[in-house]
């Protein structure tokens, strides 16, 4: 094959390297279109073909995150070059460009379940589905201690995917109280948008919302701060989730982040300059600069925007 091999094709190999036995090999090779690759755990790859240069970079982007057998927890931000993810009122579609949101539903694609805070289901009001690129829907999960969710969420109304709603003891059924709404299961007599009873954390009641469509409240406790992005993530393994993608907003990323439980963290930096609004990492004061984190990283061009790729589990100084 004499012309250079586009994305679509490196998208088709990322799919599947990430479907791969990892845990049983070092390295995977197969053919796409008649063109062999080779890939090792950790996302090595070769191949002798004449790939585009676009192809390669998404090889070398997203193969390090799929090609191991291990549990990945990668976060994203979509920001201005000053670092802000909204206006003061809220405005963000659209911060970055088309390019971005294509890389945003790639990296749903390679997860099993994609995490957001209750203030961006309430803002956004987003569907957490792959649309932009071929791939399978991922669990959606909403962290929402206080049950102020709105119930006609398209997260909790469409059907398009699973979705599991995180609440804290007590407010299992305060969605339905704020909102009106009569019933409380999936059932005859439910209304759209009403949410089924909540269930005690564990296996058994998270894994009932991975079946197409299912929805399902998990009761996690928690403290004054919210529910521990740990506990959270133990539910997650618990439900069969080891690749999780935390999508947003600000205060949720900045969270998992100060908890030290991610991988890899995906800052989207389109040239814009708002000049105030929402902050998108918000992280406790520090005195010194050698207390900042200095992750390893690597940067790509996505359509006008700059993607910095930070690999959390290395820093930049060793």
């Amino acid at each position: 094959m004499s012309e250079r091999l586009l994305p679509d094709w490196g998208w088709t190999c990322i799919l599947q390297a990430r479907s791969a036995n990892w845990a049983a090999r070092d390295t995977t090779s197969f053919m796409i279109d008649g063109i062999e690759v080779e890939i090792d755990v950790g996302g090595v790859w070769r191949c002798a073909a004449n790939l585009a240069a676009e192809t390669a970079a998404l090889l070398d982007l997203f193969l390090p995150m799929v090609a191991s057998a291990g549990p990945l927890v990668i976060a994203q931000l979509g920001q201005s070059l000053d670092g802000r993810i909204a206006t003061a009122g809220g405005a963000s579609h659209y911060i970055n460009g088309l390019e971005a949101r294509v890389h945003l539903h790639r990296l749903r694609a390679i997860v099993d379940a994609v995490v957001v805070g209750v203030g961006t289901v309430n803002a956004d009001d987003p569907q957490l589905t792959v649309r932009h690129v071929p791939g399978v829907n991922p669990l959606r999960v909403v962290i929402d201690p206080h049950g102020r969710a709105m119930p006609r969420a398209r997260v909790f109304s469409d059907g398009a995917a699973a979705t599991l709603h995180l609440v804290a003891p007590g407010r299992d059924g305060a969605v339905e109280t704020s909102a009106g709404l009569a019933g409380t299961g999936a059932g005859s007599g439910a209304l759209p948008g009403s949410l089924p009873p909540a269930s005690p954390s564990g296996e058994s009641a998270c894994a009932g919302a991975l079946a197409a469509g299912a929805l399902r409240r998990c009761v996690l406790s928690c403290d004054e701060a919210g529910f521990a992005p740990a506990a959270v993530l133990r539910a997650l393994r618990e439900a069969g989730c080891s690749r999780v993608l935390v999508e947003g907003g600000g205060v949720t990323v900045s969270r998992f982040l100060q908890a030290g439980v991610l991988d890899r963290l995906h800052v989207m930096v389109a040239p814009m300059l708002i000049g105030s609004g929402r902050p998108g990492l918000v992280l406790p004061p520090i005195e010194r600069l050698s207390e900042a984190i200095r992750p390893a990283s690597r940067c790509f061009a996505c359509g006008q925007d700059t993607l910095f790729d930070l690999d959390l589990r290395r820093s930049a100084l060793s």
